[in-house]
């Protein structure tokens, strides 16, 4: 079965055609991140804007590149929620008239939910896909608007387990760039900063939150903006050095909480996702620490941590009428 995928939840307008949910025949991302670089964020008009005028191309590209048409296409699948208002309503408006067009059945998919999926997906037989008997799983979606762990038991079956309370993962590390005059997007550039400047002599605080699987992020934001102020003139102040700290005590966090509940379900499989999971600290620790506690760890490829449409099309096949 073949399933185009639509996604427009954020700044990336993307199309996508995977067969049977695993194999990508297709992968089309436009992105409109420029426009916003000067601006430090996603302006949400800018990226509405763009994206209608990507989203035509980005089909019809992403058709081209499985070599189909849309008689070929069996169903066709968009991202429904969460994300900005108007470019939801860019794809949903797409798909739903491309589905009444050619009669093709529709499929409405959760964006945080099929970021999960994406490691379930085959790129290429160079890149094994995690084996979709490996369930239940915890998975952990990490991105700029979202740090939130979920219970696993199947493809159909998502209980969230905890979520941020203030700052998502990505977010403070984009805030954390702002304060550091890094530019932005904040994660590649700290990320890569962080390697130059290991060290044991600075330590972020990090939020207990006890008795709950949730994240909060805005403490360590916090202390960081207080350290910066108070030692950016000294000669020993080190931006790389406050980079590294800051990386390793967000990163951290993501390991303990999302181990802890590996441990608690009793599951011996965990997915990441998001924007965050391309983050090297964050996939060396994590593997580092599950191959430590017996807990397999899976990554998607870094063309399928941010966001993408085959993610869309890959879970929608488990969603399809019918089955």
């Amino acid at each position: 079965m073949k399933i185009l995928g639509i996604e427009t939840s954020c700044d990336e307008t993307a199309a996508s055609v995977v067969c049977d949910g695993v194999k990508v025949l297709s992968n089309v991302i436009a992105t409109s991140l420029k426009d916003h670089e000067r601006f430090g964020g996603i302006i949400p008009e800018i990226a509405s804007r763009r994206q209608i005028e990507f989203i035509h191309w980005v089909v019809s590209e992403s058709l081209s590149k499985a070599q189909m048409t849309l008689k070929d296409i069996d169903a066709i699948a968009v991202t429904r929620s969460p994300g900005l208002l108007g470019s939801l309503l860019v794809g949903l408006c797409f798909a739903r008239a491309l589905s009444r067009a050619t009669g093709k059945p529709l499929i409405e998919m959760d964006h945080i939910k099929a970021h999960l999926y994406a490691n379930y997906l085959e790129l290429s037989k160079d890149v094994p896909a995690c084996p979709q008997d490996r369930l239940p799983a915890v998975g952990l979606v990490v991105s700029g608007g979202h740090s939130s762990l979920f219970h696993v038991k199947d493809f159909k079956t998502f209980k969230l387990l905890g979520a941020t309370r203030d700052d998502a993962a990505g977010e403070a590390f984009d805030k954390v760039a702002r304060i550091l005059e890094l530019g932005y997007p904040g994660g590649p550039v700290i990320d890569r900063l962080a390697t130059q400047g290991v060290n044991n002599e600075i330590k972020f605080p990090q939020a207990a939150m006890k008795g709950t699987y949730d994240f909060s992020f805005s403490g360590t934001k916090t202390a960081v903006l207080y350290y910066t102020q108070k030692n950016k003139t000294k000669p020993d102040y080190s931006v790389a050095k406050v980079a590294y700290a800051f990386q390793e005590s967000v990163v951290a966090v993501l390991v303990e909480r999302s181990l802890k509940a590996c441990h608690k379900l009793k599951v011996k499989t965990l997915l990441i996702g998001g924007g965050v999971a391309a983050n090297s600290a964050l996939r060396r620790h994590l593997q580092a620490a599950g191959k430590s506690q017996g807990v397999d760890v899976f990554f998607p490829p870094m063309s399928l941590c941010l966001d993408n449409a085959a993610m869309i099309a890959g879970l929608a096949y488990h969603w399809r009428p019918g089955k």
